[in-house]
């Protein structure tokens, strides 16, 4: 059965290009764009990864998986933070939020698919 991969993107081109390699890889996909609708997704779909982007409309991807991480259902879901924040203290704030791992924009497709089979440990 193929692995899981819940993406929370809100720029349709970003989304879509994530959807697209993930599923060339043989990951079933499901990409999220609006923020306010990630948790009931989630519950929905029981993905083995989530991929966040950190600035959303309406919601933080910092406060989305805070939220997951205190879901005992989404708890155990890793997180790949990808974010256009790249500044001292970032990083440190996406981790604090509980996202295992961290690609600052603009992300190259090796780095990502390198990030995303350690997190997902296929």
């Amino acid at each position: 059965m193929a692995k899981r991969i819940l993406v929370v993107e809100d720029n349709d081109l970003n989304r879509k290009l994530f959807c697209d390699v993930l599923r060339a890889k043989g990951y079933e996909v499901l990409g999220c764009a609006d923020g306010n609708s990630v948790i009931a997704s989630a519950h929905q779909f029981r993905p083995d990864l989530a991929i966040m982007d950190i600035q959303l409309p309406h919601v933080s991807g910092l406060d989305l998986i805070a939220q997951m991480k205190a879901d005992p259902k989404l708890t155990r879901v890793p997180v790949l933070a990808v974010t256009a924040y790249a500044g001292k203290g970032d990083e440190d704030r996406i981790r604090a939020a509980g996202a295992e791992d961290y690609l600052a924009k603009p992300v190259s497709i090796g780095p990502f698919s390198a990030k995303v089979l350690a997190l997902i440990g296929e």
